[in-house]
């Protein structure tokens, strides 16, 4: 058994290039802790998103705060606290808040890839 504790606080602002507008994450499991799981929290505000990428593992998303969207090439839904997404392994998509409304989600996968596809 393993505790792995976080102050939450400690969220930081990240300029990674999958990222655009005002965002936030902090890795809450990485692959340090394990080499099964991965759990990161983003927190978007309003206008903040990632650009189409794709994983080589299946990703969860279960949004935590607010409201945003998760959008593929060929659908768009809005999702708000407390929903759940399951984007299957190499499915181009993207995920984030709206034009007004902040939104968090944690995101939990596998180790693996992800692939900014523009």
């Amino acid at each position: 058994m393993q505790v792995i504790r976080h102050d939450p606080a400690e969220v930081e602002a990240t300029q990674a290039p999958i990222f655009r507008g005002d965002v936030r994450r902090r890795v809450l499991i990485g692959e340090s802790e394990s080499d099964q799981v991965t759990v990161l929290l983003v927190e978007f505000e309003a206008g903040g998103r990632n650009v189409f990428h794709r994983h080589t593992f299946d990703q969860v998303l279960y949004v935590t705060e607010g409201e945003g969207i998760v959008a593929s090439d060929t659908e768009e839904h809005v999702v708000r606290k407390g929903d759940i997404v399951i984007i299957p392994a190499g499915e181009k998509h993207w995920h984030g808040g709206t034009e007004t409304t902040a939104m968090s989600h944690l995101a939990i996968g596998t180790p693996g890839e992800t692939e900014i596809v523009e």
